[in-house]
């Protein structure tokens, strides 16, 4: 899509009210067919001198699908909506970081639901990550991540389930349990990662951060905590007997993969249902990371980019012995929040692609690609001119995408074919 053609289906853009339907409708004016070319990101990386370890790992070329698309709002009067997931009855569950969670059902937005677990909001804390138990017709669970503050003002990052009631009278969570908790608490206002994804087995993914402090760092590369780190729990929050850990003295039995900065974003592969995360480098090296059990992925020992202040990260190491690679690493960031794989027939010429929230750049980040490689990158939706916290796709095809603002909304992406 052209720069003209973008600003003039920015300037036409109507939004709907809340669960309404368009009055009018952006859509891209593109031909159909994918085109490529260079890649989306043209200036110069903020780590001078490094290079990739591996062909097409960063700056890819630009892929544009060209699928044509309406815009609208879903959802309004939201405050800083964090998680989004839907329920088999089509529903929608939203977090709100102040602590707040929303039923959305037949155009209508609950109250916030009562038994949600107390928050710590300071800083990046809050209500976060959401997942649908696969089992919830017979469980009714609904599990929530969140920091939680302890009597010491330490905080750490914590899960809890809670059976969802939608019938006799307002939604609500009964029989609350925090099921699992981040160790050590450590003073901090941020990097809890929370994400929340369930595996084929039905064993859930955590995924954690190093919690921002410089003292804290270390922790990542460290198998005794919960710092830094991707997180395999059962429904009970016990550790499976099959995590790369369990019996190794001196291992957290949790920990399924280790060396992680702060995962705001996780998805499971839909054809060979591994975990892929993304994760929020410093100045530069926004990371997707294939998870695999046992892995170190490298922080803080090895980085792409530079820290804020322009200083090399440690020894200014790109790759070490032991560590994995990012499958594709971004530099400058695009600030990855919320991602999910586009498995839709609503959209054929999106199938396959992942599609990542940005806080940076106010976009969506459309990768293609094959087998484990990103082949392509599109950047899409800038004419909201918002951050994206979370994209999900819903089981109409559309996606789903969460602005992150105090005035934060819901919108829906329809596909038109």
């Amino acid at each position: 899509m052209t720069k003209t053609v973008m600003l003039a289906a920015s300037a036409a853009i109507v939004l709907a009210a809340c669960g309404g339907e368009p009055s009018s409708a952006q859509q891209s004016a593109a031909p159909k067919g994918a085109t490529g070319g260079a890649p989306v990101q043209t200036g110069g990386p903020n780590g001078q001198g490094q290079s990739p370890a591996l062909p097409g790992q960063t700056r890819a070329p630009e892929m544009k699908a060209n699928v044509a698309y309406e815009v609208t709002d879903y959802v309004t009067g939201l405050g800083k909506p964090w998680g989004l997931a839907f329920l088999p009855d089509g529903s929608l569950l939203i977090s709100e970081k102040a602590g707040r969670l929303r039923h959305f059902a037949n155009g209508k937005l609950s109250e916030p639901l009562a038994g949600v677990p107390a928050v710590d909001t300071n800083g990046q804390g809050g209500l976060l990550g959401l997942a649908v138990d696969p089992d919830f017709a017979r469980t009714g669970f609904v599990f929530m991540a969140f920091s939680e503050r302890q009597a010491d003002g330490k905080n750490n990052t914590a899960v809890a389930r809670g059976r969802l009631v939608t019938a006799g009278g307002a939604p609500r969570l009964e029989a609350v349990q925090t099921i699992w908790r981040q160790q050590p608490s450590i003073a901090s206002r941020g990097h809890f990662g929370a994400r929340l994804v369930f595996a084929r087995d039905g064993t859930l993914y955590v995924t954690t951060g190093d919690r921002q402090i410089n003292e804290s760092r270390p922790n990542a590369q460290k198998l005794d905590n919960a710092i830094g780190k991707i997180i395999r729990i059962d429904r009970n929050g016990q550790a499976p007997r099959d995590n790369p850990f369990v019996g190794q003295a001196g291992a957290m039995p949790e920990v399924y993969a280790s060396g992680i900065r702060n995962s705001q974003a996780a998805a499971l592969h839909p054809r060979t249902g591994e975990l892929w995360e993304v994760e929020h480098g410093t100045k530069g090296g926004d990371e997707l990371n294939i998870i695999r059990p046992g892995r170190n992925y490298g922080w803080p020992d090895v980085a792409y980019g530079v820290e804020y202040s322009g200083a090399t990260i440690t020894a200014g190491a790109t790759r070490k012995p032991g560590t994995e690679q990012p499958a594709y690493y971004w530099d400058p960031v695009i600030a990855p929040s919320g991602m999910a794989f586009y498995t839709h027939d609503a959209a054929p010429a999106w199938k396959g692609s992942l599609f990542i929230g940005g806080l940076a750049d106010k976009r969506i980040t459309r990768l293609t690609l094959d087998g484990d490689k990103v082949v392509g990158e599109e950047r899409l939706f800038a004419e909201v001119g918002e951050r994206f916290r979370d994209v999900v796709v819903g089981p109409d095809g559309a996606l789903y995408l969460a602005t992150d603002n105090d005035n934060g909304r819901v919108l829906k992406v329809t596909p038109k074919r």
